[in-house]
C-alpha cells in the first residue's frame, strides 16, 4: 500500500538510464492488470531514443518532462478484435499503466502519465513517429527515470467525495 500512497508525478530525472532489468520489471507489474474478459488488449513500445523523446516533446505540449527523461513507455492498446465493441480498451490499459507507476515507486524511480488518447492529433503523431499498425491505438506515455526532485506527498482523501446508496 505504500507505493499508492506515495506515488507521485515526476517531471525532473537525473541523467541517468533506467535498467533493463527495472524496465522489465515495470512491464511485467503492466501485464498483471485487470481486463474485461481476461482481453489483455495492451502493447507497449519502451523508447529510449533521445531524437523520438524530443519529437515527442514538439506535438505534445504536456510532455516536456521527457527532454530529461531516459526513457519512456507509450501503452497501447490492439483494437482489431476487442470483446464488448471495444468498449473498455481504455480502462484495460489505464490499469496497466496505474501497475506501471506503482511498481516505479517500488524501484526508486519516477514517472509521469502523459495521455493520448482521446486526441487525434497526439494519437496521429505517435502512431506516425513509432510506426504503428492501423489496429494499434497509442493510450499514453509514461515518462520513466530516476528522480531529480522530491514532490511532497499531501493527504488526498476528502470524506464529502463520498456517498453511500444515494448523492
Amino acid at each position: 500500500m505504500k507505493e499508492i500512497y506515495a506515488r507521485r508525478s515526476i517531471r525532473k530525472y537525473k541523467d541517468e538510464p533506467v535498467s533493463e532489468e527495472h524496465v522489465k520489471s515495470l512491464l511485467r507489474a503492466a501485464m498483471y492488470a485487470p481486463s474485461a474478459g481476461n482481453e489483455k488488449p495492451w502493447h507497449f513500445v519502451v523508447v529510449n531514443d533521445r531524437a523520438k523523446l524530443d519529437a515527442i516533446t514538439e506535438f505534445h505540449p504536456f510532455t516536456q518532462m521527457l527532454k530529461e527523461a531516459p526513457m519512456a513507455i507509450v501503452v497501447c492498446a490492439d483494437v482489431s478484435n476487442l470483446k464488448y465493441e471495444g468498449a473498455f480498451w481504455i480502462q484495460d490499459i489505464s490499469a496497466s499503466i496505474q501497475n506501471i507507476l506503482l511498481e516505479a515507486v517500488s524501484l526508486e524511480l519516477g514517472t509521469c502519465w502523459c495521455g493520448v488518447y482521446p486526441r487525434e492529433l497526439f494519437i496521429k503523431e505517435v502512431k506516425s513517429l513509432l510506426n504503428l499498425p492501423e489496429h494499434i491505438m497509442p493510450g499514453a506515455i509514461v515518462a520513466v527515470g530516476h528522480p531529480n526532485e522530491e514532490r511532497e506527498v499531501k493527504e488526498r482523501f476528502e470524506e464529502e467525495r463520498v456517498h453511500y446508496d444515494k448523492w
